[in-house]
């Protein structure tokens, strides 16, 4: 019997080191050695010649990567167009959120493709059970209950699939490395193998990955940096509302964004999240605004909530539900600074409604006007929206797609929009009935509101 052998490997990283140490070498981080038992069987590593070759870069063609269409909208647009040949997709998201749902609801909507549905964790009963809720029936998706590497290649052979998905990667294992499923071992070299299938045979491969309590996917950050793309299957589990956001992507942008709806058959499409996501104004209240935010290359119009008070224990609290707390904090400096409002002992709560995360910078006008709204107890009118940032000098600066803020605004009935006035010199704007209202610091925008 061969002996074990013991590796320490980096939960960061991945890097490996024959004896624990306390920071690691590549990633700098502190403790975050593991120790793992390893064995890899000679007789099952295969070996061959080397039949690749260099060559010029001028005599490789270069058209355009072949794409399966989906039969999802929002899928498609996350991906860049579609589910390219050969590449390896992962989609990461907490426990619930709807990873499965996801991926088999996308198999049973291709019925030109023979799908192989790979379950470590399921049985094919289980299944079954979510594809009969769900409501398609496609007589060529295929279920397969197996964790050996080994063996899900050899029903690969046999089966023939157009596309391979994989739930979870960290149920899978391969008997070259002698550790348990779900180590850091395990995970490299079965990714490592389906790779290699995936690059060989042009067949992509979807796999669900699992995430820490920090929030992170499980493994090493190895992982993402060998899959062509990641995607991230986010919200919050009290809203119907879930987020297909594209971390890393080698065939797209990384700024697209995917919205979805959980509903009792499934996953449901949001094609025009503004309408939804401004479905539930009928009673007007103070310190309620409207943002024009473009994530990747579509706009929403989404509803900014926020409410000032009295600090009651003397020290104010600052709470920010989906909108980054920092940036918070800086917005209430820049009112009280540069527009006199004394917030440094109120109590200031902000929410995105629908329990979606900004990123946008252009949605920080509309915050400052919630607050101010707020802090006077005065509605702001419901046909009024907002695009602008905001810098530290009170200076409201231009933001980018000004044109498709337009558009989406006059699409969803609003008569006015506030923009920088630094940004609309250089736009052209054809048969829009929007009255444009140019501001350029936080003194102009508090005129625009009174």
């Amino acid at each position: 019997m061969a002996k074990s052998k013991t590796i320490f490997y980096c939960n960061n990283c991945g890097h490996q080191s024959g004896k624990w140490i306390g920071k690691c070498p590549a990633c700098n981080e502190w403790n975050t050695f593991v120790e793992e038992v390893i064995l890899k069987d000679k007789t099952l590593v295969k070996k061959g010649a080397v039949k690749s070759v260099p060559t010029a870069i001028n005599d490789i063609k270069s058209d355009r990567e072949e794409r399966i269409n989906t039969n999802s909208i929002e899928l498609n647009r996350v991906l860049g167009g579609g589910l390219v040949l050969g590449s390896i997709v992962l989609f990461g998201g907490e426990p619930g959120i709807g990873k499965s749902t996801l991926l088999l609801q996308v198999a049973l909507n291709l019925p030109d493709k023979k799908i192989l549905y790979i379950s470590g964790e399921e049985s094919q009963q289980q299944i079954r059970i979510r594809a009969n809720r769900i409501g398609i029936n496609n007589d060529e998706c295929y279920l397969l209950n197996e964790t050996s590497t080994e063996v899900v290649f050899k029903h690969c052979d046999d089966v023939a699939p157009d596309i391979i998905i994989i739930d979870s990667i960290q149920t899978l294992h391969t008997d070259i490395i002698d550790s348990s499923p779900g180590s850091i071992s395990q995970i490299r070299e079965t990714t490592s193998q389906l790779l290699q299938y995936a690059k060989t045979t042009n067949i992509p491969v979807l796999l669900i990955g699992h995430i820490t309590k920090d929030g992170n996917l499980a493994g090493p950050k190895v992982l993402e940096h060998m899959v062509d793309t990641v995607l991230q299957f986010e919200g919050d589990r009290h809203y119907g509302f879930r987020i297909l956001r594209s971390v890393k992507n080698r065939f797209g942008s990384t700024s697209e964004l995917g919205i979805y709806e959980m509903v009792s058959n499934g996953l449901r499409e949001v094609i025009n999240p503004s309408e939804i996501l401004l479905s539930n104004r009928e009673n007007r209240a103070s310190g309620v605004t409207i943002a024009a935010m473009v994530e990747g290359q579509r706009p929403l119009l989404i509803e900014t909530q926020a409410l000032t008070g009295t600090a009651a224990y003397g020290t104010p609290q600052r709470s920010s539900t989906g909108f980054d707390l920092r940036r918070l904090n800086m917005l209430l400096a820049v009112l009280e600074k540069r527009a006199g409002y004394r917030l440094s002992s109120k109590d200031v709560f902000l929410n995105i409604a629908g329990g979606i995360k900004v990123d946008d910078p252009a949605i920080d006008m509309a915050v400052a006007a919630a607050i101010i709204s707020s802090f006077e107890d005065v509605e702001i009118a419901p046909n009024i929206c907002f695009a602008g940032e905001i810098g530290l000098s009170g200076e409201i600066r231009t933001v980018s797609h000004v044109e498709n803020r337009i558009s989406e605004a006059e699409k969803l009935g609003f008569k006015r929009i506030v923009l920088s006035s630094y940004g609309i010199k250089n736009i052209t704007i054809k048969n829009t009935s929007l009255d444009i209202i140019p501001v350029s610091n936080i003194s102009e925008l508090i005129d625009v509101l009174y």
